[in-house]
């Protein structure tokens, strides 16, 4: 059984909706969402790349009615509601070149994933997804990387608002907590890089760590001497696509847990939820959030694996980090059982309604973290009674 490391130093970042890889994603993902408006039934597996005045989109998509979907104009509104609107930023949203090589999906894949009257839903591909919980923040999310992305969150409202009006798309955060028997005791260092214009240093520093506090302040966790790092490098002018070109699906421990935890590499955005890499990895997440907000775990992590085409996993694994109050392998027979949560492609797809999104949408995901969010259907907590029933 896992044991719990009580006092260490963890440290988690998050990239903001400007970051190159987060453009890729937020396009891919409106990609989707379009597709999806068009055909639920559609097939999407949609990258993108941007670097200097340059997007290009690849992959394949299966949609009826895909002749009146028009990637580019999605593309150039996305672009432009994140904020690349300028062209002295030389990546703008009017400006942009733009490269269409998507096409059809392979009918070898399809037809062992696609639903018939002989054969059952099978999962997109193969392999292995974690789903993650901890009891140390409201939303049952590990601290370091839940607080990095309320501070770049808060960030992209200040320069949409113009509040402070240097800043531009793309920055980074990243917090360190010092934790002291097993729990998050105080933030020990945070760390801000955020293109700007040209202004000094001093005057980002002064406003940046202003916003920091008054962000991580609540916590409770901004306790002696926190070091503050606010553009390192001492200027951060040229940024974005300019700077450093992007693709679709880089960001794969900003999308989920900041580093705590165990990933099965599979990125997110741009695919539609017949993929297993992003259904089961949100079902996983469902499946762990329920038990610890059960209080039947301090710490959860769901491992689910799958053979492509094929419905029925292939195992399912429960980790509590020796914090369970029944011995894993009861929780792991209670999880596989079939009665409350079923990880079947199609049942995953039914029961958090990933096909038609209701107040949500998959371009919502792309920026600032997949899970610890409300608004998304696999952060409700709906079968902790069912778990406390069992679980007796």
């Amino acid at each position: 059984m896992s044991k719990i490391r009580v006092d260490h130093v963890f440290t988690s970042e998050s990239v903001s909706e400007g970051h190159p890889d987060k453009v890729c994603d937020q396009i891919s993902d409106a990609v989707l969402d379009a597709c999806l408006a068009q055909d639920p039934k559609s097939r999407v597996a949609c990258e993108t790349l941007v670097s200097t005045n340059l997007v290009v989109n690849a992959g394949e998509i299966t949609c009826s009615g895909w002749d009146k979907i028009n990637p580019e104009a999605i593309a150039r509104k996305v672009v432009r509601e994140i904020g690349y609107d300028r062209v002295e930023l030389e990546f703008c949203a009017d400006t942009f070149e733009y490269q269409n090589r998507l096409h059809g999906q392979s009918p070898d894949i399809s037809q062992g994933v696609t639903a018939s009257e002989t054969h059952e839903q099978g999962a997109g591909d193969q392999g292995m997804m974690f789903g993650y919980a901890s009891d140390e923040t409201e939303a049952l999310m590990p601290a370091p990387v839940y607080y990095s992305h309320l501070l770049l969150d808060e960030l992209q409202k200040i320069r949409k608002a113009g509040t402070i009006p240097y800043l531009r798309p793309d920055s980074k955060s990243q917090v360190s907590i010092k934790y002291v028997d097993g729990r998050p005791d105080h933030i020990t260092s945070v760390v801000i890089s955020h293109q700007t214009a040209d202004v000094p240093l001093e005057t980002i520093r002064k406003d940046l760590i202003e916003v920091a506090k008054r962000v991580l302040g609540p916590t409770g966790l901004l306790k002696g001497n926190v070091e503050y790092f606010i553009n390192p490098t001492g200027k951060f002018v040229i940024g974005g696509p300019h700077g450093d070109s992007g693709l679709t699906g880089r960001k794969i421990i900003v999308d989920t847990y900041g580093g705590v935890g165990s990933h099965g590499g599979g990125a997110f955005s741009g695919k539609d939820p017949s993929k297993v890499d992003r259904s089961a990895a949100y079902y996983a997440r469902y499946v762990a959030k329920n038990i610890v907000a059960a209080g039947l775990a301090k710490k959860c992590e769901v491992q689910v694996a799958y053979a492509i085409g094929i419905a029925k996993p292939l195992s399912i694994n429960v980790d509590t980090y020796g914090t369970g109050k029944l011995e894993d392998s009861v929780l792991e027979a209670i999880v596989s059982s079939g009665k409350i949560f079923d990880f079947r492609p199609a049942a995953i797809i039914k029961e958090l309604g990933l096909l038609t999104p209701k107040g949500w949408s998959y371009r919502d995901t792309a920026a600032y973290g997949h899970f610890g969010r409300p608004q998304f259907p696999w952060e409700k907590t709906d079968k902790i009674e069912a778990l406390k029933a069992a679980a007796k």
